[in-house]
């Protein structure tokens, strides 16, 4: 069970998350700095790296590890949020050791463990999240290198917004890592070897799939190949669809899974908006500002379902069933990211409505007590 103090923490983050990426609708317009920026790093790398670094500790209490990555990844956000990049950089390269010794410690230094088939799919996702995170710090830094010292290369979209937003697949990883750790293994002895064979094909199938597509996906954007980056995101898209099919299959039925499958819904939609917006880019009277709306969906889809749906799963692993009506406020949490979050980039109202939904759902994610109650664990999907 997670202390108090460490749910505590990050409860503020990833409210303060939120709350920031509205912050430019109610200060002054002439600010300088990118709140967009701000909230991003809050929530995916101050929050869901800490929570993998701890996940990855094993450890009832952070460990030295934990509390250095949160410390110093708080320290990377103010400081890439203020421009302040020669020790954003710095720090990036720390962070990215950090991450390192965990993984290490935990797995091996030699990531050729991905490719044995006794180790488990599970495991793999939490390997390569790690080994992602550690990436995305090192690319960030790199491009920070590039664009404000060096200019090594000159490319359109080789821009720090766009790394950035590479912090989010550690945390989708590590998500994926609980959905497979939820899957049963097709009732055990009673289902024959083909039938056993062909289920941890299809789960390494989708590891592979997803982990290679997303990569070549990045590079695809980095190029400005839309055609390429339609086919990749397609088979992205099969790949989400065979994990959610499996987990409908297999998945325990706990009351997490109710979570958990909603987690993957979230998904589903993110990668049809994903999908849709590349599309809509062939059109000739194609301008960005046309479809922001759009893409604003995509990312509140990705950042705070998909996401956040894992993260309070992986949080609470421990103490389910948590005493709360899940299907009451998976329907909140779908009508917050849905429409009242992306309204509330263009009004205050619907702004303010976001964040105290989002805070009601945070806290019950968080601090809703367990209680054994059959009713609960039980809830059907």
């Amino acid at each position: 069970m997670m202390p108090l103090t460490c749910r505590i923490i990050f409860f503020l983050l990833m409210s303060s998350a939120l709350i920031l990426g509205y912050a430019d609708l109610f200060g002054p317009k002439d600010f300088a700095f990118d709140f967009e920026r701000l909230h991003i790093f809050l929530f995916n790398l101050c929050s869901g790296g800490t929570i993998i670094v701890y996940y990855t500790e094993g450890r009832r209490n952070p460990g030295p590890a934990g509390i250095s990555f949160l410390v110093l990844a708080v320290g990377y956000a103010l400081l890439a949020f203020y421009e302040s990049y020669l020790p954003a950089l710095l720090i990036g390269f720390v962070l990215a050791a950090v991450v390192e010794l965990v993984r290490i410690r935990r797995f091996s230094w030699n990531p050729a463990s991905l490719l044995s088939a006794t180790v488990s799919v599970q495991s793999k996702f939490h390997h390569a999240s790690l080994i992602c995170l550690s990436l995305a710090l090192i690319s960030a830094s790199l491009v920070i290198a590039n664009n404000e010292f060096y200019h090594w290369l000159d490319m359109a979209k080789l821009q720090l917004n766009t790394f950035f937003l590479g912090f989010s697949f550690p945390v989708s990883l590590i998500s994926m890592s609980v959905i497979f750790s939820q899957m049963n293994s097709l009732a055990g002895e009673k289902a024959d070897k083909p039938m056993r064979r062909l289920v941890d094909l299809l789960q390494e199938s989708c590891f592979w799939t997803i982990n290679l597509g997303v990569i070549i996906f990045f590079i695809f954007i980095l190029l400005e190949k839309l055609v390429f980056q339609v086919v990749i995101a397609s088979i992205l898209f099969c790949a989400v669809m065979l994990t959610y099919s499996l987990y409908r299959t297999l998945g325990t039925r706990l009351q997490q899974k109710h979570f958990l499958t909603s987690g993957i819904l979230f998904l589903v939609g993110t990668a049809i908006t994903g999908i849709l917006y590349i599309i809509l880019a062939f059109s000739p009277t194609y301008e960005p500002e046309k479809y922001k709306y759009l893409l604003r969906i995509h990312a509140f889809l990705s950042l705070y379902g998909w996401n956040l749906s894992g993260l309070a799963v992986l949080i609470r692993r421990h103490e389910f069933p948590i005493e709360l009506h899940s299907g009451k406020l998976v329907a909140l949490h779908w009508l917050t990211v849905v429409l009242l979050c992306p309204l509330g980039r263009y009004n205050q109202f619907f702004a303010v409505a976001a964040v105290c939904c989002y805070i009601f759902i945070l806290q019950a994610f968080f601090f809703r007590k367990g209680r054994r109650d059959a009713g609960l664990s039980e809830l059907g999907i």
